[in-house]
């Protein structure tokens, strides 16, 4: 059973994959609820959204064209605490491309490294393409993450998203 459910339909802007849902985020059964996570305050500060949603909101998301979903669905907890055995890349890829957003994008380079199989993944867009979905790495919105945290990487995917990308 999926600790939190995809929130995705046809046709959005992009998709934010987490890694997983952490524990406060388990026990509120809300996307981003834990108390230092930056989230919602990131997509309202760069304009992906007119107000800053709050975690219990977050089936709203789609009707800003944003898109829901972890890398793992069914275990809770810190990044380190997640056995490999729960990352499911070949899911994520499958949603992806059955929805075909016009972005993918990581919050924090763990579920990108799952994804890509790869320790050797840096932060932005990423050449290449999943199906018709561009694809960005970008900080992580964790307050456990806070040391890594750059806003920058997240407004050139708001760019992106609103077309004012050159790419």
């Amino acid at each position: 059973m999926n600790v939190l459910p995809d929130v995705l339909r046809p046709g959005l802007k992009v998709v934010f994959c987490g890694t997983a849902a952490g524990h406060a985020s388990a026990r509120a059964g809300a996307y981003y609820a834990g108390p230092g996570n930056r989230f919602w305050e990131i997509l309202f500060e760069t304009g992906l959204t007119p107000r800053r949603l709050k975690p219990h909101e977050f089936r709203e998301a789609v009707d800003y064209g944003i898109g829901l979903t972890d890398a793992v669905k069914t275990a809770s907890g810190p990044d380190a605490s997640l056995p490999a055995r729960a990352f499911d890349p070949d899911r994520l890829r499958r949603l992806m491309l059955r929805f075909e957003p016009s972005a993918l994008a990581f919050n924090g380079k763990r579920p990108a490294r799952s994804f890509f199989d790869s320790t050797n993944v840096g932060y932005g867009q990423r050449s290449g393409r999943l199906g018709g979905s561009a694809v960005f790495v970008l900080p992580s919105t964790s307050g456990a993450a806070r040391g890594f945290w750059e806003s920058r990487y997240w407004h050139e995917l708001a760019a992106f998203v609103r077309g004012e990308s050159g790419r």
